[in-house]
């Protein structure tokens, strides 16, 4: 199993194999917790005004997401774990849109499976790879703000599970504390949620599952 790292958006293209695209921050954090929460599907969209053209013609999706950490206007939920994690969407489908994570998605066009990456089903999503025994694995991170971030840190971890050498997670967490892209989260909290996102965001394994992205025009998002 070759395993490569890709720490920038730029270079999603070269993504290759099983592709697991992370967003610890906080796009497929939030998306682990829509499923937990019983939503039907969810559809990754990277342009916004693709996502309110879907929501005018399918008026019972629920649009949620954000752009700089904000959510736009009009829609129904920003993209925060915090702020979902008590509602139910049971039998919703749910459209997600975001400045990194979904992009991501959109952008790996070479990958032959793509599954989306966080810190809270981190061992299920090494489980998975481990069973489908592929020739190539890519871990792409989709923050490239800053360097050494929580997304090339769960890539790094994800890695380590996958050659059966854990991390030290704990020392993870602590480190992310203090790391700059921590700052909107911790020190200068973007919302009023912020600082429980982080703290969602930066648990290992909440969920067992893995979410796959299933090919097509509209690109859908599954539990598995």
């Amino acid at each position: 199993m070759k395993i490569q790292i890709i720490t920038s958006l730029k270079n999603a293209d070269h993504a290759k194999g099983v592709t697991v695209v992370i967003d610890v921050l906080r796009a497929f954090t939030t998306t682990c917790y829509l499923f937990a929460n019983s939503a039907k599907e969810v559809i990754s969209v990277a342009d916004l005004d693709e996502a309110y053209s879907i929501k005018k013609s399918h008026p019972s999706y629920l649009l949620i997401g954000e752009r700089k950490g904000i959510k736009p206007s009009d829609f129904d939920w920003g993209n925060s774990p915090a702020e979902l994690r008590t509602v139910s969407f049971k039998g919703k489908t749910v459209i997600l849109t975001t400045s990194a994570g979904t992009q991501g998605i959109h952008k790996a066009i070479h990958a032959d499976e793509v599954i989306t990456g966080a810190f809270v089903n981190a061992n299920a999503i090494a489980s998975y790879i481990q069973k489908r025994k592929p020739n190539d694995v890519t871990l792409l991170c989709t923050d490239d703000w800053h360097p050494e971030n929580e997304d090339v840190m769960c890539a790094k971890y994800i890695m380590s599970l996958l050659n059966e050498h854990p991390m030290n997670f704990h020392k993870i967490r602590i480190y992310m504390k203090t790391h700059p892209s921590a700052d909107g989260f911790l020190l200068h909290p973007m919302t009023k949620w912020s600082k429980i996102d982080f703290n969602l965001c930066m648990t290992r394994d909440t969920f067992d599952f893995v979410v796959k992205a299933r090919k097509g025009d509209p690109i859908i998002l599954e539990r598995i």
